[in-house]
């Protein structure tokens, strides 16, 4: 078996033989009543499910597969299936041929009827024995084993279970990796901590000044969220284990900021009333039977029963007896919302962690006020920087003058303006005060729950609503640039990323222009979240997302962009030039505004970003054999005397060697191997007193040689007469020396009037046929002087062949005519070295005819609500040809093509702004429509778009 190395990656070879398995495939299954999973998955890795029908066939078949142990394992393997998880892997592959190709098996290969769909596709995928799988015998199996540990034998068929680590070698035993199946790690459900939240500065000062602050640890938002998932990840051992390390090591001490690095509890110290939380609008109806004279007599006899309480004797409440409180969520919302700095700190503290391990079920529309709580405390951020405490007003009809006054309800609309009018306090950013860290340590939490909230659709579609989010990202995001600021700018963005797709954001609007202003940025991280966010306006309403009023620079810059490498920057750029160019008015601004020929240059090229060449053969004319021939080839002189050197059997395996190749459509009759075999051998045989074998011996050694030759009686259709033949033998049409090298044969014409009557000798070397020809056919003696030929000039005609350079009898020396001759018998064998030595030539197959396609792939996706269907395409080549599309399709109704128009009427010229951006670039476009499948159908529509305009330009 080859090493997983030597096996190259899994994947479809969709060829002409895929495409009719397939179809077969399909229309056995519609038969069948099955459903067909044409493109199956194990683990990541889509079968080919014809090399997969193969390469299980030409192992057995299912059952001899099912049967051996690890056998499923090796398949994958060898199929280019690879997985960290060998079990999981091969029990998946077993599967997906049991549910897909089992019973195509047994129907194709097998020639039998499969068992019924009820005991084959419909059950588990468990054992083996499917030719011999009965109802009767298939229940009584499973009534026979149930309760019982049932082992298949390929060591595949139970559930895949996690791989277990080394074990100690006293321990260790053949079934030591075959164990029971681990549990899987638990769910820690977040744990509140009623200690103290946070750790007064006497005790951060004690922190080793190595550690990285809080702001420059989430400066980049990416890298906060892939920080979050790797805490969230089930897998946290590791984690928990450093972290008692940590703790025997010394005292730690907790880092100041936003718990945005947080690991659970351990989860037996987790809460039972938290775990089993859900909000009042998720749990189901609870119904109690209601007591009645019939159903509940004794109810009814306890309440006539006149009760006497004795005052004296009764004893009040004690203390925490009898009430729990609140859960942690009413809690955490009632200490927001209380103002006390304390309850706040626990609140927001604790906000964090529920936003992180609860996200799901923590929603603003189950809790009144947390949103309004939030973002009131995350307004506290401006009386950090400025002179200025704003404040939220719930009363549209006061008309205050307060610069810090924001309208709750509509939003303010010149929150901007007030922004800029504002007085900046005179904070240093690289020595802060206990008072303020503590305090924007609260406000950046603050951000930072509402963040990870909106990270749900129904969260971002309640706030969507809230006017004052709007504020507030306006608020953050125009903050003076300072080093503390640079987290919570990055979280309000991502904030806008989310909302966005649910707001309608007019050219007026102020988050719009604040997020427009970012463009100006040169962090790379600020300008992704704000493009995305631009991008995605509306996305999720009905209404356009018309981006107006966009700055030229700005639209330059984002030109500029798409020339760096910088893959996720360049998908950002196309997804807002596609809602960009979508606006007939937006096109007319681009081309006034850019040079739009070099913009549609490169969004050309980026067409093929990441695109590679794959080259793909088509078969134009399948291969072809050639009819056997029934004469056998003469024995060569040479060859004869060294055969006779040799003993019974082996001079007759030795002959079938030389002489027959092996062919299974193919046959000799016994009598014509017989008659050759004696009259090459009867005479030389007697010559030396050697007794020739029988014919018996001699037809039982020849089929001996090839192991799919033998000995058979053949019937033809309408011939009465039957034939001995010797299945699998075919004559060769040049015999082959001991050393395996192919003799030459001579084709010189013994008529000259029939050219078609050949000499027929065989020879090893050129040399020796040189000289025959010499000798034989021209008649030249060799002088007894030198040994050499006369060079004599003579008339000559050469009859080799088809040869017809001197048909006509020619006056020449017969240096000259013998070089001729050697130039017709330089194809022969040199010697053991030469081609025809290491491997034999097989003449008679007519090769097929192939055609080779280079196709162009770029990237594509499976469509998950048709996974039968063929890839899409997608990424970056996908975003560049719908930005073309749109520029195509919009520009002609433009007032600059009016302009262009215009202009070409007074210089007599044709075509407009189409033509002139994508006529230079035509032979591209039209390469990409003949080369890439995927980009195809877009590269077509763009053409038409193209087409149209050209037809419509010309009528003018």
């Amino acid at each position: 078996m080859a090493s997983t190395e030597d096996v190259p990656q899994h994947v479809i070879d969709r060829t002409p033989e895929y495409e009719r398995f397939m179809s077969d495939l399909r229309e056995y299954h519609a038969k069948r009543g099955t459903t067909l999973d044409a493109e199956p998955k194990v683990g990541t890795t889509h079968l080919d499910l014809l090399k997969v029908f193969n390469h299980i066939v030409a192992n057995g078949g299912y059952d001899k597969v099912s049967e051996e142990k690890l056998a499923w394992r090796r398949m994958a393997s060898e199929l280019g299936i690879y997985s960290n998880n060998e079990a999981s892997t091969a029990f998946s592959l077993k599967e997906k041929f049991y549910k897909n190709l089992a019973a195509y098996e047994i129907s194709t290969v097998h020639g039998k009827e499969p068992p019924p769909r009820d005991i084959l596709e419909d059950v588990t995928a468990k054992g083996a024995g499917l030719l011999t799988r009965t109802r009767e015998n298939y229940r009584g199996k499973r009534e026979s084993n149930i309760g019982a540990a049932d082992s298949a034998a390929s060591g595949d068929d139970g559930t895949p279970a996690r791989e277990r680590p080394a074990v100690d070698a006293a321990a260790a035993s053949a079934r030591a990796s075959r164990g029971l199946r681990e549990a899987p790690p638990q769910r820690v459900i977040f744990q509140p901590d009623t200690g103290s939240s946070r750790a007064t500065r006497h005790s951060l000062s004690q922190q080793s000044t190595n550690q990285t602050p809080t702001h420059a640890s989430t400066a980049n938002p990416a890298q906060s969220q892939q920080q979050h998932h790797q805490q969230q990840h089930p897998n946290h051992h590791h984690n928990m284990a450093s972290m008692q390390q940590q703790q025997q090591a010394g005292p730690h001490h907790p880092t100041r900021g936003p718990s945005i690095v947080h690991v659970p509890q351990n989860s037996e110290n987790t809460s039972h009333m938290i775990a089993n939380y859900q909000p009042r609008h998720t749990k189901p109806l609870q119904l109690r039977a209601v007591a009645t004279p019939s159903n509940a007599p004794t109810e009814f006899q306890k309440n006539r029963i006149p009760h006497r309480y004795d005052l004296a004797s009764r004893q009040g409440m004690q203390p925490g007896i009898g009430f729990d409180g609140p859960n942690i969520y009413m809690r955490c919302l009632n200490a927001l919302r209380s103002k006390v700095p304390e309850e706040q700190a626990f609140a927001l503290n604790h906000l964090v962690k529920i936003s992180f391990e609860r996200g799901d079920k923590y929603k603003f529309d189950s809790f009144p006020g947390l949103a309004e709580g939030l973002v009131e405390k995350a307004l506290e951020i401006g009386s950090l920087f400025y002179y200025v405490d704003w404040k939220l007003c719930w009363d549209s009809s006061i008309d205050s003058d307060d610069i810090g006054s924001l309208d709750g309800n509509n939003g303010t609309p010149d929150i901007l303006e007030r922004i800029q009018n504002l007085i900046e306090r005179d904070t240093p950013d690289a020595l802060q005060t206990e008072a303020f860290t503590d305090h924007m340590v609260l406000v950046t939490e603050a951000i930072l729950t509402i963040r990870n909230m909106v990270t749900l659709p129904e969260n971002a579609h309640n706030l969507s609503d809230f006017c004052a989010v709007k504020d507030l990202i306006c608020i953050v995001v125009n903050l003076p640039p300072r080093d503390s600021v640079v987290e919570a700018k990055h979280l309000a963005l991502d904030i806008a990323e989310q909302l966005t797709p649910f707001m309608v954001l007019g050219s007026d609007d102020p988050l719009y222009k604040t997020l427009l202003s970012q463009m100006r940025s040169e962090d790379r991280g600020i300008i992704l979240t704000a493009l995305r966010a631009l991008a995605r306006i509306s996305m999720n309403l009905e209404a356009t997302n018309k981006l107006g009023d966009i700055p030229r620079d700005v639209l330059q810059r984002i030109a500029n962009w798409l020339l760096l490498n910088d893959d996720e920057l360049i998908d950002a750029c196309l997804d807002f030039l596609y809602q960009y160019t979508a606006v007939v008015a937006n096109v007319d601004n681009l081309i006034r505004t850019l040079v739009p020929e070099n913009l549609v240059d490169h969004l050309v090229r980026l067409l093929a970003h990441g695109a590679r060449k794959a080259p793909r053969e088509f078969i134009l004319t399948p291969e072809k054999k050639m009819p056997a021939r029934e004469e056998i080839a003469p024995m060569p002189e040479d060859l004869l005397a060294e055969m006779l050197k040799l003993e019974e059997p082996d001079r007759v395996h030795r002959w079938v060697r030389c002489f027959f190749e092996e062919d299974n459509e193919s046959f000799v009759t016994q009598l014509a191997a017989w008659q050759a075999y004696q009259s090459a051998f009867v005479a030389p045989l007697k010559a030396i007193g050697q007794p020739l074998i029988t014919p018996a011996d001699f037809i039982r050694n020849s089929t001996a040689v090839y192991k799919d030759s033998n000995a058979q009686v053949l019937r033809e259709p309408g011939d009465p007469q039957q034939k001995f033949i010797i299945h699998g033998l075919r004559p060769r049409p040049r015999p082959l020396s001991m050393e395996g090298i192919e003799y030459g044969r001579c084709l010189w014409a013994t008529n000259p009037i029939n050219k078609n009557e050949k000499c027929g000798q065989f020879f090893l070397r050129p040399e020796q046929m040189w000289h025959h020809i010499l000798t034989k056919h021209l008649g030249e003696k060799k002088n007894e002087e030198d040994g050499q030929y006369p060079n004599t000039e003579k008339e000559h005609v050469c009859t080799w062949g088809e040869c017809f350079k001197f048909e006509q009898p020619t006056k020449m020396r017969l240096r000259d005519f013998a070089r001729h001759i050697y130039t017709h018998l330089s194809g022969m064998a040199q010697g053991p070295g030469s081609a025809q030595s290491k491997q034999e030539r097989k003449s008679w197959v007519v090769p097929a005819k192939m055609m080779t396609v280079t196709y162009e792939e770029t990237v594509t996706v499976r469509d998950e609500r048709n996974p039968n269907a063929p890839p899409q395409a997608a990424g970056i080549p996908l975003s560049a040809v719908l930005v073309l599309r749109n520029i195509a399709r919009n520009v002609v109704k433009t007032e600059a093509e009016e302009d262009l128009a215009k202009q070409q009427e007074q210089s007599q010229e044709k075509g407009g702004w189409n033509e002139r951006l994508f006529q230079p670039v035509a032979p591209r476009l039209f390469e990409v429509l003949a080369e890439n499948k995927a980009l195809s159908p877009y590269i077509a529509s763009l053409m038409d778009l193209i087409r149209s305009e050209n037809d419509d330009s010309q009528d003018r």
